[in-house]
């Protein structure tokens, strides 16, 4: 990775984590969110937990030093991921009064970092959005636990706060998005194949289209569409792979839906993942192309001058 490579991954993982904190803070004290406070404490602490550990074990097995006692601004972007999944599992998850869910979430999307890689460009990368991962993981062996419901973020406020936050929200995101992971093809790519699955589920079934376009405008689309599909991480980096890539999860997310399966977003990303996992894992398995054959050029011979005057 190019130093301005690294200089961008870096602010955006800042600047993801003073988003989701700012949004997080509000959302216990302004907007409306119903989990305990203490949800978000307790996921980001298992998180960075999880973390250490694994790092630790990683490096004795790899026998190099741990990344956690690097230099202060190394170690902070090291964090930051973990950091951003507990406090995404935290306020997307609702299960109540029950701390387990949610730390089982974040660990869960920790640990999937470091369980399940697959060869991308010459390194071992992990493939799995992790933060949803342990909400998909937790949501199949809790069926108790549910998505937090979209109408916490507006619920304490009125009037036309209703729209200001989703837009803020929505010009936040974007602007982080254009200007430091350059995933704005990937959301394009989404948000048209979302239309188009929307407007192709009402050609063909009796569902109105109006209500197979309407999650398109509430919070939880906005939240889903510039801060958990746009994981650069997770994500490929071509502008055509990203537009596939958004593509894909729109028409996954459509066959779900019509098959009747709640929390189709969630599904979704993590199929399309799995399958880009799988595309990369035979990518890397063909045997390189050989060196394409260069036919000799031919010289032209300079005759004597004596033969050209004859």
């Amino acid at each position: 990775m190019t130093r301005t490579a690294r200089d961008r991954r870096s602010a955006a993982l800042r600047r993801f984590g003073l988003s989701i904190t700012v949004l997080t803070v509000l959302g216990h004290t302004v907007l409306g969110f119903e989990q305990a406070y203490v949800t978000p404490v307790v996921a980001v602490l298992a998180g960075l937990a999880a973390e250490l550990v694994l790092d630790s074990v990683e490096a004795a097995t790899e026998r190099r030093r741990p990344r956690w006692l690097g230099r202060p601004g190394a170690v902070v972007d090291f964090l930051l991921p973990a950091y951003i999944t507990g406090m995404a599992c935290a306020m997307l998850l609702y299960a109540n009064d029950d701390l387990l869910p949610t730390v089982l979430a974040t660990v869960v999307g920790v640990a999937g970092k470091y369980v399940i890689r697959v060869p991308v460009g010459g390194r071992r990368r992990h493939v799995l959005n992790p933060s949803n991962l342990g909400i998909v993981v937790v949501v199949l062996a809790f069926p108790r636990v549910g998505i937090a419901p979209p109408y916490e973020f507006t619920e304490w406020i009125t009037g036309w706060w209703d729209a200001v936050v989703p837009a803020l929200l929505l010009v936040a995101g974007t602007a982080v998005n254009a200007r430091l992971t350059g995933k704005i093809p990937l959301i394009l790519g989404w948000v048209g194949g979302f239309v188009a699955q929307a407007v192709l589920r009402w050609g063909v079934t009796d569902i109105s289209l109006a209500a197979a376009v309407l999650p398109l405008t509430g919070t939880a689309f906005i939240l889903f569409t510039n801060y958990m599909i746009t994981d650069p991480g997770t994500t490929p980096a071509r502008p055509r792979d990203q537009v596939l890539f958004g593509l894909a999860t729109a028409a996954v997310y459509g066959v779900l839906v019509q098959c009747g399966v709640v929390f189709g977003l969630f599904f979704a990303l993590v199929v399309v993942c799995v399958l880009r996992g799988i595309v990369l894992v035979v990518v890397a398995a063909r045997p390189p192309r050989p060196a394409p054959v260069v036919p000799p050029q031919r010289t032209t011979v300079e005759r004597p001058a004596a033969l050209r005057e004859s």
